[in-house]
């Protein structure tokens, strides 16, 4: 039984640790982008790592990195239920939630909980882009997206998506231009040319690693491509989102806790 000394010196610690929570509506806007699929907000939410912002942060543990795992499972079925709600397979999505949520045990620090939760937005955020996509779209064209994304390590041609659909390839070529308003070879490169951006972004992979990773021909070839899609050499794109925008480590901001 514990001393009404120790219960004081409870009480005290336990005002001391109360956390303000976040807004709901605050809550829901960020699970709604998510199964939205609006990736330029959730790449905004990750390069602030609000995920490890403490205010607003309920309380369930007093050990931090614990703390966070619980928001995290919290973050996680809030996403599956939103993304089920706009189309995704409940099957899919609860699939989803128990790999990322497994995958927990293996964490033990803040900055590797930080990259798993980053992850798997993302891997929601993309799943929830091809959804919504395909939503008025005809089944070849929705099975075309499928294999592209499925495959993007893979040298993709149209003739890979005609055998996939049971089609001709000049039929998968007029489709994409009169349901999508692009060529084939145009929108896979696009694809392959988005998913680099997010390496480029989050991960230390080499230029070389990227290009070879993608199945372009070459790093030169991957350079050039990218910087017609988007203005900037990839190192360039680097240089200007990686090493700028991320705001310190999470261990810096954490800092505050003491």
């Amino acid at each position: 039984m514990t001393s009404s000394t120790d219960w004081l010196a409870n009480e005290y610690d336990d005002k001391n640790d109360v956390q303000t929570h976040n807004h709901q509506n605050r809550e829901l806007l960020f699970y709604r982008y998510v199964a939205e699929g609006n990736l330029e907000e959730i790449h905004k939410n990750i390069e602030n790592h609000e995920f490890l912002n403490p205010n607003g942060i309920g309380k369930l543990s007093r050990d931090i990195v614990q703390n966070f795992k619980y928001h995290f499972v919290v973050s996680i079925a809030l996403i599956t239920r939103l993304c089920v709600d706009n189309g995704m397979e409940m099957e899919r999505a609860y699939r989803l939630s128990d790999f990322y949520i497994q995958k927990l045990d293996d964490i033990s620090t803040l900055e590797d909980l930080e990259k798993l939760h980053d992850k798997m937005v993302l891997d929601y955020t993309n799943k929830m882009i091809i959804i919504n996509r395909s939503a008025n779209l005809s089944r070849p064209m929705t099975e075309c997206l499928n294999y592209i994304y499925s495959h993007l390590k893979e040298r993709i041609t149209v003739k890979d998506l005609a055998e996939y659909t049971s089609n001709s390839a000049s039929y998968i070529s007029r489709l994409f231009k009169d349901e999508l308003g692009t060529s084939t070879s145009d929108y896979i490169r696009q694809a392959k040319i988005e998913a680099s951006m997010n390496l480029l972004r989050y991960s230390d992979y080499s230029l070389a690693d990227i290009a070879n990773y993608f199945s372009f021909t070459s790093q030169s070839h991957f350079s050039q491509l990218f910087q017609k899609e988007t203005g900037l050499t990839p190192k360039k794109y680097r240089e200007k989102y990686y090493g700028t925008h991320w705001k310190g480590t999470p261990r810096d901001i954490m800092k505050t806790e003491g």
